[in-house]
This record gives C-alpha cells, structure tokens and sequence, in this order.
C-alpha cells in the first residue's frame, strides 16, 4: 500500500518569502559558518498538523474533514515579524519567524483541523499550537558557544513587521525528503469561507 508523508499548512505569499531570504541572509553573515541549515523559502509554510506518512487512500477522508473546517472558518490577515529560537535563545535548535494572531483565528483554525481529523483516525497533537515560520535548524556538529551567539542575536533581533499574510485556505502537501531538504507538493487546497 502506498503511503505519502503529509501535513496541513497555510501557502505563503512571495513577497513574505522575499523578506524571509533576506532575513536568513542578514543573519547568516553574522554566525560562523555552517552552524545554522536554513529552510529554502519555498520550502517554507505555517504548519496547522503534521499527519506523517499517511496511507494515500486516506487522502478523500483528509478533504472532505477540511472541506467541513473550511466552511465554517473565515478568511482572514495576520502578520509575520520578530524572530525567536525554540526551546529558548540560551540552547536554541529552531529559528522562527513569529505570526501575530490576537484574534486566535490560526488557533482556532488549527484547532479545528486536530479535532476533525481526530474522528478521522487522526491522534490529536499534545503541544499548544503556536504559529511560527521555521526558517533555520542549528546543526547537530555545530558548537555550544556558536549555538549561544545565534540565539543573542535572535533576541537582540527588532520586532519589525516583515509582510501581511492573507489566510485565505488551507493546503494538504505531500512532502519527500531528500538530501538536499523537503520538496513539498500540494496535493489538495480548501478555501476558507469567504476567500
């Protein structure tokens, strides 16, 4: 049987991928080299749930749980800007973009994505949803103390906008890996309502 590995995301418009280089740019010529692999601006997406690899037979059951959610979610504008490091900038493995939601509607979206998809098969995710951009990973060789300057930049980093990003639906991609990163396919889109 075969099986592809999937995750539910938003799609990102050029312009905020645009800015994303940039950024990625900017902060590499600060870090020794080769201590942070930094995600390929098309490679990048807002993550809502990572199914993993999936039985391909599951995929019209996966679209008709988001074509319910899409109906009855709003279209809606955030905005991307400031950075920040996971699990924290004193031991950071993740470097991230930050989405302000004040509303909660990318919550609320993603929320209702887990529990759909729950009575689908799906397990429900554990950890809070919390909107962000990878945009790099701190190489498993690199050195504590290159680690340690790259998360004290990213908190010395301005909290300036980087672009507004229109949610306007919801997108399954099937994703293969490689040696040379992800190659994300979209494989099935659902508007949100009023898109």
């Amino acid at each position: 049987m075969d099986t592809v590995r999937l995750f539910i995301a938003i799609a990102l418009p050029e312009r905020l991928l645009e800015q994303l280089a940039l950024v990625q740019r900017q902060l590499e010529r600060q870090m020794p080299a080769g201590s942070v692999r930094w995600v390929r601006p098309e490679a990048t997406h807002l993550t809502l749930k990572f199914l993993g690899e999936t039985s391909a037979q599951r995929l019209p059951q996966i679209e008709q749980a988001l074509a319910q959610v899409s109906r009855h979610a709003p279209a809606c504008e955030i905005e991307a800007g400031g950075l920040g490091c996971f699990p924290n900038p004193r031991r950071p493995s993740i470097v991230w973009a930050g989405l302000q939601d004040p509303a909660g509607r990318l919550s609320g979206l993603a929320e209702r994505i887990d529990r759909e998809l729950a009575h689908e098969g799906f397990a429900r995710e554990t950890r809070p949803f919390h909107p962000h951009l990878t945009i790099g990973r701190v190489r498993r060789g690199a050195r504590r103390e290159e680690a340690a300057a790259l998360g004290e930049t990213i908190a010395q980093w301005p909290a300036e906008a980087l672009a507004e990003v229109p949610v306007g639906g919801v997108t399954v991609f099937g994703s293969t890996l490689t040696p040379s990163g992800p190659v994300h396919t979209r494989l099935h889109e659902s508007p949100l309502a009023g898109a």
